[in-house]
């Protein structure tokens, strides 16, 4: 949850950055210039998107939850109804597709706008040689 501070600078909470594609410090729209690929700054504030590092955790994690959600729904509308193989591959092929690239959004957006709120860096030894 954002602390006033926050809230007068503009930035977004954290699950409206994700859902919505945010940028995480003024809010303005437009954070990807892909289907899941970030633009490399904001076009309302200049915030450079390049200095996260978001990674490819969201896809691994995401892809066994949407697998594992859709298999579900699939072995269940399989049992209640019983319908032929080509149905099976009209609807879950496009909504796999949906799924995986929506939640690789939000995946992503969340994580940047968590690592922009909690001011994220790389690790950086002190001068007394301390973590």
């Amino acid at each position: 949850m954002p602390d006033e501070s926050q809230a007068q600078k503009g930035q977004p909470p954290i699950w409206r950055a994700a859902l919505f594609a945010t940028c995480p410090e003024c809010g303005a729209p437009g954070l990807f210039e892909g289907p899941a690929r970030f633009r490399e700054r904001c076009s309302a504030c200049g915030l450079d998107f390049g200095r996260y590092n978001v990674g490819d955790g969201p896809a691994a994690f995401l892809t066994l939850i949407v697998g594992a959600l859709l298999i579900m729904l699939a072995l269940l509308l399989d049992a209640a109804v019983r319908p032929p193989l080509w149905v099976h591959v009209i609807l879950w092929v496009p909504l796999t597709l949906v799924a995986v690239l929506y939640g690789l959004r939000v995946g992503k957006a969340a994580l940047l706008a968590s690592e922009h709120q909690r001011q994220a860096a790389e690790g950086k030894l002190s001068d007394d040689g301390k973590p």
